[in-house]
C-alpha cells in the first residue's frame, strides 16, 4: 500500500507538507526516499534535546519494559522523582500531571476557578487573557486564544474570558475587577509571533492579582524548560506567577504536560475534583526526568543562551542588511522571529525545498525554535538559507 493512499485514513486537520519523515537525530531528520532535512521546527519546539537522544531513548525503553501504566490511583517512583525535580528547580510546591499542553491550560483553569470560589465566591470567574496569544485546541483553551481564527465555526465560546492587547496596561487595568479569577499569560508569545510580553506589563499583572486576590497564571508550553534560555521563562523576568503550565519539550517527543503551583493554590484541586487517567505515565516520566537533569546539568542553559545571542545577531544582521524587506527581529534564547513587511506564504515550502523545516506564523513572521543543542554551524546554515529566500 501507498504512502499517498495510506494518508487518505488521516483526518484533513493540518495542511502538511508533502514529505514523510521516516528517522531523526539530534537536530536532522530524514524523509522516506532519503533527504536530510535541518531541523528549525523541533515538532513545533519539542524535541529540545534533539530527535532520539540517547539518554531518553534508553530511559523510555528500560521504563517500557518494566512498567508501562497503572493510572493515578496509585503511586509510581518516575512520577514523584519528575515532581520532585520540577518543584526543586522553580517556586512550586506541587504538580499536577497530564498529557498535553492543551490539558495543562485546561487544568490552570479550573484550578483558577475553583480557587476563586472559595476564596471569594461563585461570581469571581473571569479569566483575561491577551490578544494574540494561543493556549490550546480544546473549547475552553480556544475560548481563551485571543486569535478568532481559531474560534471560527466552534461558536459560542464558553463564557468567562477576556482579552486585551498585548502589552497594553490601561487596558488590563480596565479589565479586571471583582469577577476576575486569574490573568493568564505567555511570557512570550509563540503561536502569536514570538511577541516577550514587557516588564511593565507583568508587573501590573502581579500587583492586579496580588489586590484581588486572583491568580496569575503562565502558559510557558513552548517557553519553558530552557527555550528562552532559563529553565522556566518566568525567570527572566520581575515576577513569578502563581501557576505555570508546560507540556512540549517536558518530555522531549513524549506526551506529557504539567501544572505547576504553590502549596495554598493546588491545595483547592482536592481528591475527585480533577483527574487525568494517563497523566504522569511512567514512560512519560522517565523520559522527563532525563530531560530535566540535562538542562539542568551545568553549562547547558549557558550554551542555550550563547547559541540565541548568535541567532539574533544573525538574524538582525539580516534585518539591517534588507530593511525593505524584514520590519523587525524579536525573542528570547533559542525562540527567534523574523516578521517580514509583506507575507512571504511560500517561504517554508522553498526552505523545505532546500534542507530545512521552519515555522511559518500568519504567512509572514518565520519563527525558528531549534533544538538547544543546535551548533553555530547549523545556525550559520539556516541563515543562509533565509538570506538566499529575501
Amino acid at each position: 500500500m501507498t504512502i499517498q493512499l495510506l494518508r487518505s485514513s488521516v483526518a484533513n486537520t493540518y495542511s502538511r507538507f508533502p514529505v514523510t519523515l521516516v528517522r531523526g537525530e539530534g537536530c536532522k531528520v530524514w524523509d522516506d526516499k532519503g533527504k536530510e532535512y535541518l531541523d528549525f521546527a523541533a515538532g513545533i519546539a519539542v524535541c529540545s534535546l534533539g530527535h532520539c537522544h540517547p539518554a531518553v531513548t534508553e530511559a523510555i525503553a528500560r521504563q517500557a519494559g518494566t512498567l508501562v501504566h497503572v493510572s493515578n490511583l496509585y503511586w509510581t517512583v518516575p512520577q514523584l522523582e519528575v515532581a520532585h525535580l520540577l518543584t526543586e528547580n522553580s517556586f512550586a510546591d506541587r504538580v499536577f500531571f497530564c498529557n498535553s499542553g492543551a490539558e495543562s491550560i485546561e487544568g490552570a483553569l479550573k484550578l483558577a476557578r475553583k480557587h476563586c470560589h472559595e476564596n471569594r465566591g461563585p461570581d469571581c470567574y473571569d479569566v483575561i487573557c491577551l490578544e494574540g496569544s494561543f493556549h490550546g485546541r480544546t473549547l475552553a483553551t480556544i475560548a481563551a486564544t485571543g486569535q478568532p481564527i481559531f474560534q471560527q465555526g466552534f461558536e459560542p465560546m464558553p463564557s468567562g474570558f477576556m482579552h486585551v492587547p498585548h502589552n497594553s496596561i490601561t487596558a488590563l487595568k480596565l479589565a479586571a475587577g471583582r469577577r476576575t479569577a486569574a490573568i493568564l499569560i505567555e511570557p512570550v508569545q509563540g503561536e502569536g509571533g514570538v511577541r516577550p510580553v514587557s516588564d511593565e506589563f507583568l508587573l501590573t499583572a502581579r500587583e492586579i492579582c496580588d489586590r484581588l486576590g486572583a491568580l496569575l497564571m503562565f502558559d510557558e508550553v513552548q517557553v519553558g524548560m530552557g527555550r528562552t534560555g532559563t529553565l522556566f521563562a518566568y525567570e527572566q523576568t520581575p515576577v513569578i506567577p502563581d501557576v505555570i503550565c508546560l507540556a512540549k519539550a517536558l518530555g522531549n517527543g513524549f506526551p506529557i504536560g504539567a501544572v505547576l503551583a504553590k502549596e495554598k493554590v493546588m491545595s483547592h484541586l482536592s481528591p475527585g475534583s480533577h483527574a487525568s487517567t494517563f497523566g504522569g505515565n511512567p514512560v512519560s516520566c522517565a523520559a522527563a526526568k532525563v530531560v530535566i537533569e540535562t538542562l539542568t546539568s551545568p553549562g547547558f542553559l549557558d550554551s542555550v543562551k550563547e547559541m540565541g545571542t548568535h541567532l539574533k545577531k544573525g538574524l538582525e544582521s539580516l534585518a539591517d542588511k534588507y530593511p525593505k524587506a524584514i520590519l523587525e527581529v524579536r525573542g528570547r534564547g533559542l525562540i527567534q522571529a523574523i516578521e517580514f513587511r509583506e507575507p512571504v506564504p511560500e517561504l517554508a515550502s522553498k526552505l523545505l525545498e532546500e534542507g530545512f523545516l521552519v515555522l511559518l506564523n500568519q504567512k509572514k513572521i518565520l519563527r525558528l525554535v531549534p533544538p538547544l543543542i543546535v551548533t553555530k554551524t547549523e545556525i550559520d546554515a539556516m541563515l543562509t538559507a533565509i538570506e538566499n529566500n529575501i
